[in-house]
């Protein structure tokens, strides 16, 4: 059969591409191995999809080249959305730093995606494998699937990356991009929870379910959010930010009085009888962390014991606390992936492959990788739809 698009990839972006391009009148088929739509907007924000960020800006997105998302942000913006959203009657609440959720189920934001491939003309195939792909002296792609041969003109690749394979992930777009020739960037997990050594383990698994407000830094990244003690390292939003700057062997610093002024509370503490713990306590440390954590600096003590040296190393300690993970709990947690198909062989304008006309590279499969809070699912509609206005 021919059509005048393929999508492969049934997900955020690829549903959005296949609707936009079908009601630009192209005919459009949508094709998808796995049983259900988009399982990934199913499972987001614990079942409720933070959908978008109102704050998104290119420089929410780490690249090679980070200003390339800038042209899709700008021509299908955070507003634009939620102008859709609206359109469909979806209600939804912001809940912090512009992060915007549904207030019913993530299956609405689903539903709202195959109600306008439907007004597109979007011929949804599932469970559908693609097999192989080629393109031929005409220009034409043909792709062979698990139920038959399809031919189009313009052939999006919309496969996400390699984060939670449960639910489907595959290499399938890198594989199809190395084969025309488009180089794909280094390749890890990112949103994902970090690990400790055995010897911070020995002392940290037993907070599991601990939370404390920090400001995370790793790299050039730099959060302040709630960390989370588990009983294999440590999560929460701010480790989630800062594990896509982390590399492995680099330290990850931890602020734990972003608030205040950690050697001034201590003069103004003076040579009290209080132990440290009970004073940390008073901050809203939890005192089994307290305990913990002062075990782990040596300086589980009462303030007077404390000489000025010792003062100083913890006041230091509280704002540079470093601790050295060994590495990450991998695709199966991570949120997305790092890295993809290289944005030097993309037009941005398009996000049609500069050298291979008619083929397209959209969402998660391409190095452009947002921060934690809806921002990789913006990036999913800018370029689903740059492409989807394009192929």
């Amino acid at each position: 059969m021919q059509f005048d698009v393929i999508v492969i990839g049934a997900g955020a972006a690829g549903m959005m591409c296949a609707a936009t391009a079908g009601q630009r009148g192209r005919t459009v088929l949508l094709l998808d191995h796995a049983a259900k739509l988009a399982e990934k907007i199913r499972i987001s924000g614990g079942g409720r999809c933070n959908f978008t960020n109102v704050n998104a800006r290119f420089d929410c997105y780490l690249s090679a080249n980070p200003h390339f998302c800038r042209s899709a942000l700008a021509q299908y913006t955070p507003q634009d959305f939620i102008a859709m959203v609206e359109r469909h009657g979806i209600g939804y609440h912001e809940k912090k730093l512009g992060q915007l959720f549904c207030d019913d189920g993530s299956e609405r934001i689903i539903a709202m995606l195959d109600e306008e491939c439907r007004l597109g003309g979007v011929d949804r195939r599932m469970e559908t494998a693609v097999l192989t792909v080629a393109r031929g002296d005409d220009g034409v792609f043909a792709v062979e699937t698990s139920r038959g041969r399809f031919r189009s003109t313009s052939l999006v690749v919309a496969t996400g990356g390699l984060s939670i394979p449960q639910i489907g992930a595959t290499p399938l777009g890198y594989q199809l991009a190395e084969q025309f020739g488009l180089p794909v960037t280094p390749l890890s997990p990112a949103l994902v929870p970090l690990t400790f050594h055995v010897e911070d383990a020995e002392i940290f698994t037993p907070l599991a379910g601990v939370s404390i407000d920090v400001e995370a830094k790793a790299g050039k990244g730099k959060f302040r959010e709630n960390v989370l003690f588990t009983h294999k390292g440590v999560s929460g939003p701010a480790i989630l930010q800062v594990s896509s700057y982390w590399q492995p062997g680099m330290e990850l610093l931890l602020d734990l009085m972003p608030d205040g002024d950690a050697e001034r509370w201590l003069e103004e503490k003076g040579d009290s009888e209080q132990l440290i713990a009970n004073a940390l306590s008073e901050l809203g440390w939890s005192r089994r962390f307290a305990d913990a954590w002062l075990d782990r600096v040596g300086m589980n003590k009462r303030l007077k014991d404390l000489g000025p040296k010792q003062r100083r190393q913890l006041a230091e300690q509280l704002h540079r606390w470093c601790v050295k993970p060994n590495g990450t709990q991998g695709y199966k947690k991570a949120e997305v992936t790092l890295g993809g198909v290289s944005t030097q062989a993309l037009s941005s304008k398009t996000l049609m492959a500069a050298d291979v006309p008619g083929l397209f590279f959209i969402g998660e499969v391409v190095d452009v990788t947002g921060w934690l809070g809806g921002y990789n699912f913006q990036w999913a509609w800018s370029s689903g739809y740059v492409a989807g206005m394009n192929c």
